[in-house]
């Protein structure tokens, strides 16, 4: 009876003769608790920003009328001293004593009447934002009180996200009321379209209502619940994959083209990774020192600068070391481990051995939401940015002298020499190729792993599985090959482990390999030179 009075309270208060928050709220103190009720709800009815306070100040029984000039105050007690405060101006009073003061009592009818009031007036703020938080805290409290407040708000609600949050507070308070079950069971249509982790917890425990009807329905509801669950979680599996599939690729599209060309097992090719890595952490140092306000701009310093300092390494390597080795796979695989090593130590000689902060600009940090699926901005524009980097590749091959040359040496080196192609320029300018793109890959890694000098480390066994796997030499198999990893392992995770998902991915690729020695994707021509 009290709520319905509240409520007809807010719904006559906008015809009524308009009343400011200090003319209405000094009658707090006057009458028995009902008629303080109907003070609180035009209270609430006002709309005025500061009554949220002011409920605040009643319902902790902080609020009393001054005797000598009928001002509302706020007591504040220090120890075994009561001071006074003006509610409106904040003029302060001074100490009182219990005579000159009389305080504002509140019982749980005049509680229940100011939960009501705040939860309108959040629920009425201009801000959708306020609104949104108000319906989601009435959601998780599941106060059978706040109904009629969330049914007006609902109705004059025109934001399609908000009016999603109050129909959810409204289905969890329902649950909780004495309403009639066919109220209760219309409940769960709300909580079965939100499908997540509370609204289960919700029907559950709505399994055990005393109404038949009404466990029937949550049970319903839950087997609903679960199944859209298992459908994001599929979603979910396939979204961690080809994450990892664009970390896989982006380690190993730089080792297809070095391998694929040259047929060089490259060991360093990791610390290649590292030093793109490292290049970032370079920049933003110097950018937070001299010029913090292009912080955002980093990564885009960063990529050209890490591809050039990998790519003069990778040809260094390539005319320092790996020239000398051509036909001796053994050889270049332990000289290019010792280049690793060296690289190693030369990172941990100039920047130590302890990991370093590099920093997410404020357009990769922070997440959205697809449906139940969360989304990381760094995740989501590194796995774009794989794919424009495939691309840029894929049109370099395609449609320039360089990739012209590239490829015919892949196909047929010695034709590729008699036709005129400097074979050796090509494998200097590819080896240079694809470590560049080994030191773009360590620009986007260093947003999602930790620079060290052990970083490459970590990514070197997992791009030779996605070559072999894709087929060698073959950006199309490296793009296959990666993101089929990269979902099968998410999808073993779960089952497996970690580490065991890992090595049934190994030994199901070395039976792969059995059947299929060229890999997914195969080039054309590699037989001739044999």
């Amino acid at each position: 009876m009290r709520v319905l009075v509240l409520l007809f309270a807010l719904l006559i208060a906008p015809f009524a003769a308009a009343q400011t928050l200090e003319e209405i709220a000094p009658r707090l103190a006057e009458g028995d608790f009902d008629a303080r009720s109907r003070v609180v709800a035009e209270i609430g009815a006002t709309g005025d920003p500061r009554a949220t306070d002011l409920l605040a100040l009643l319902g902790e029984g902080d609020l009393a009328i001054l005797k000598r000039n009928g001002r509302l105050v706020r007591v504040e007690k220090v120890k075994r001293d009561s001071f006074a405060f003006d509610v409106f101006t904040g003029e302060a009073y001074g100490e009182i004593g219990r005579r000159d003061a009389d305080a504002i009592r509140v019982n749980n009818t005049l509680r229940r009447a100011i939960s009501a009031a705040v939860g309108a007036l959040t629920l009425r703020s201009p801000d959708a934002a306020v609104r949104r938080d108000a319906a989601a805290a009435i959601f998780r409290s599941q106060d059978p009180a706040q109904i009629e407040a969330v049914e007006a708000a609902l109705a004059a609600e025109s934001d399609p996200g908000v009016a999603r949050a109050l129909s959810e507070a409204r289905a969890a308070a329902l649950l909780k009321s004495d309403r009639p079950a066919a109220d209760r069971v219309e409940a769960f249509a709300a909580l079965t379209a939100r499908a997540d982790r509370e609204a289960l917890s919700l029907v559950i425990a709505a399994e055990t209502d005393p109404a038949p009807e009404v466990a029937a329905a949550a049970a319903a509801a839950r087997a609903d619940i679960e199944r859209i669950q298992a459908q994001w979680g599929l979603a979910r599996n396939i979204w961690f994959g080809l994450s990892l599939g664009s970390v896989l690729m982006l380690a190993a599209i730089g080792l297809a083209i070095t391998f694929g060309v040259m047929g060089v097992i490259n060991m360093a090719h990791g610390e290649l990774v590292m030093l793109g890595a490292y290049t970032t952490y370079a920049v933003q140092e110097i950018i937070r020192q001299n010029a913090p306000g292009l912080f955002d701009w980093s990564l885009a310093i960063a990529l050209p600068l890490a591809f050039l300092v990998a790519g003069a390494v990778g040809v260094a390597i390539e005319r320092g070391v790996v020239r000398f080795l051509y036909g001796r796979p053994l050889e270049t695989l332990l000289a290019t481990w010792g280049v690793s090593l060296i690289l190693q130590q030369a990172v941990r000689s100039l920047f130590g051995p302890t990991n370093r902060e590099v920093g997410n600009p404020s357009w990769m940090s922070g997440a959205f939401e697809v449906g139940q699926l969360t989304i990381t901005y760094n995740r989501f524009w590194i796995l774009i940015f794989s794919l424009a980097v495939f691309a840029a590749l894929l049109l370099l091959l395609k449609r320039t002298p360089l990739g012209l040359q590239m490829r015919a040496v892949t196909q047929n080196r010695r034709m590729a020499d008699a036709m005129g192609v400097r074979t050796g320029w090509v494998d200097a300018m590819t080896f240079g190729l694809g470590a560049g793109v080994a030191g773009v890959a360590g620009v986007a890694l260093s947003q999602i792993d930790n620079v060290s000098p052990n970083l490459g480390q970590g990514y070197i066994v997992d791009s030779f599985m996605v070559v072999v796997f894709g087929g060698v030499g073959n950006l199309w198999g490296a793009l296959a090959g990666a993101f089929t990893l990269g979902v099968v392992n998410k999808f073993l995770e779960p089952y497996a482990g970690a580490v065991l998902a890992k090595i049934l991915v190994l030994v199901a690729i070395i039976l792969f390999i059995q059947k299929r020695p060229r890999g997914l994707f195969a080039l054309r021509g590699r037989a001739v030179e044999a």
